[in-house]
């Protein structure tokens, strides 16, 4: 499987899951200390409204970086996802001491669960991967109406303009020549993945009902300078996830990380 063939397939579940085909989600938040930043960052946030009785959906899970590490903390977890190798990676990691219960299927539809039944929902990944634009209202619709009343919701997007910084100085040096973006407005073409500004992204949820918490810029510029940042001894490292903690939610920062991070409710009084 090449982008091009990638490209041929028209039913978006199933480009989603051949993508994943091409990329290794197992060891993304994992591989280095550059790379475990946006983890670090979202466990933050996600710690934040963790209660001892917590009940946790995971939509979008991945091969379960999130899903584990929650469960290893002695949380029960659904998790959903949807693409078949990460499925397999997530089973891989299973024992039998962890109360995962993981589902197979589509972030547009969670039918087999009941409304107002989880506290805790993440949408770490799926805003990403859906370009339709009734399926991603969609998928806003499933996790609110999952989420209990007092509950939180965490939706992940890929900043459209901090990827052409990613793109030009770190993976391709043609790219503010060559790439493929609108040279006038800068958008990014959405493939292989879909990529927002920060004021879309916000209007997005508001528009769906969602009440916004927290914008953050989850991984900063961590992608960018990740060969500087995995050189750093354990103290550098530490001194830069205290810069990177105190800067990520400055509204300034915001569209300035490669992915972005909303926490909100569907509640006024949540």
């Amino acid at each position: 499987m090449d982008f091009d063939q990638l490209k041929l397939i028209k039913n978006e579940n199933e480009r989603i899951s051949a993508l994943y085909t091409m990329f290794n989600e197992d060891s993304r938040l994992s591989k280095s200390k550059a790379a475990r930043v946006e983890f670090i960052t979202t466990m933050r946030y996600i710690e934040k409204y963790l209660k001892k009785d917590s009940k946790i959906i995971d939509i979008g899970a991945g091969a379960g970086e999130y899903s584990l590490h929650l469960a290893k903390m002695g949380y029960s977890v659904s998790a959903v996802e949807l693409a078949d190798t990460n499925v397999a990676a997530f089973r891989n990691k299973l024992t039998p001491d962890l109360n995962v219960d993981l589902h197979q299927g589509d972030a547009c539809d969670l039918s087999s669960f009941t409304d107002n039944s989880f506290d805790i929902v993440l949408l770490l990944g799926p805003l990403y991967h859906i370009l339709d634009q009734e399926n991603r209202e969609k998928c806003i619709a499933e996790a609110r109406r999952v989420c209990s009343v007092s509950g939180v919701i965490f939706f992940a997007y890929i900043s459209n303009d901090m990827v052409i910084l990613t793109e030009t100085f770190k993976y391709d040096g043609d790219y503010l020549k060559m790439g493929n973006y609108n040279k006038q407005t800068f958008a990014v073409n959405n493939f292989p993945f879909v990529f927002t500004t920060a004021s879309a992204a916000r209007e997005e949820l508001v528009a769906n009902g969602i009440l916004i918490k927290h914008e953050v810029a989850v991984d900063g510029v961590s992608e960018l300078l990740a060969d500087k940042i995995n050189k750093l001894d354990d103290e550098g490292y530490q001194n830069y996830l205290d810069y990177h903690f105190y800067c990520c939610e400055k509204p300034e920062m915001l569209g300035r990380s490669n992915h972005m991070l909303f926490v909100g409710c569907h509640n006024p009084t949540c």
